[in-house]
């Protein structure tokens, strides 16, 4: 049986294995949506939870037949595709580590934005633009962050008492697992993961208490990377709130669900102080090895 997991033994998950799979890109259409990009009829399909905050399927409105003349003379152009916001803004970023000679020295000044989307129609537009996981160099990584993270680092002051969530892959899955991820994030999945206590909130940017300066609270989760090493790949889930411990167990257990891992499978966490220290956001030093627990 194929060893997907760099630190799981007897996966459960076979795509990838024995074949290239080709990766079918979404069209980009006025009618584009969030749902699965068609998977190859060799591939399973993993069943992927529904969004509680909006439609995963975009459907256009088309305007009724009518006499009126000044309709009828409107030029096509203008019959817009209803645009479906996303409850928050998020930002891609991109970074490849520093070639021979490059004068690049810290991992910050290496962090390039690609773009910022609110809507389904935006991040569509934007994602069948990416190269999947899959083609990008050894020492790659993409960063998804909450637009009120000025910087997707350590230090931000949003990211600065929280940490992450670790997972390693064998090489040739993370196309699939990278996608769920996203989609999952930027979909509301983790909405339910809320500190019990409101924290003494280090990660605040603007008002007190986390909010930003409407005086909504920031989401708990602020973002997701995917690491392209050598030898394996590496995704992590980024929360606030370092200190409780009952909700780092929500949100891994909501990361299980949404990218339907075995119970067996090893997540590692590691808080954001901890990396500052060993200067490492992976190195297994300090990191917490919680195991999982059983699904209710």
């Amino acid at each position: 049986m194929a060893n997907y997991f760099s630190n799981h033994s007897a996966s459960r998950f076979l795509a990838n294995s024995s074949q290239t799979t080709t990766t079918t890109t979404p069209a980009h259409t006025s009618q584009g949506s969030l749902s699965q990009p068609a998977t190859p009829s060799s591939t399973p399909v993993r069943p992927r939870i529904p969004s509680k905050h909006f439609s995963t399927t975009v459907t256009t409105t088309q305007p009724s037949a009518t006499k009126d003349s000044t309709v009828s003379s409107t030029p096509s152009s203008a019959t817009a595709t209803q645009v479906h916001p996303l409850r928050n803004t998020w930002v891609f970023w991109f970074r490849q580590q520093r070639a021979p000679g490059n004068k690049i020295t810290s991992y910050e000044e290496g962090i390039k934005k690609i773009a910022a989307f609110s809507s389904v129609e935006s991040f569509w537009s934007l994602w069948t633009h990416l190269a999947p996981p899959s083609a990008l160099q050894p020492t790659t990584d993409y960063l998804l962050f909450h637009s009120g993270i000025r910087r997707p680092v350590w230090e931000d002051p949003l990211n600065l008492s929280g940490g992450k969530w670790i997972l390693r892959l064998k090489k040739g899955i993370a196309d699939r697992f990278w996608e769920d991820l996203v989609m999952a994030i930027i979909g509301d999945q983790f909405d339910d993961c809320r500190p019990s206590v409101r924290a003494d909130d280090k990660g605040k940017s603007n008002g007190a208490n986390g909010q930003d300066e409407n005086g909504n609270e920031w989401p708990e989760i602020c973002g997701c990377t995917i690491s392209v090493r050598q030898s394996e790949d590496i995704v992590t889930l980024w929360n606030r709130v370092d200190g409780d411990v009952k909700l780092r167990e929500q949100i891994r257990d909501t990361l299980r669900k949404v990218l339907n891992l075995p119970p067996s499978t090893i997540m590692e966490y590691k808080s954001n102080n901890d990396s500052m220290q060993d200067k490492s956001s992976f190195r297994r030093t300090a990191i917490d090895k919680t195991p999982m627990s059983p699904i209710s």
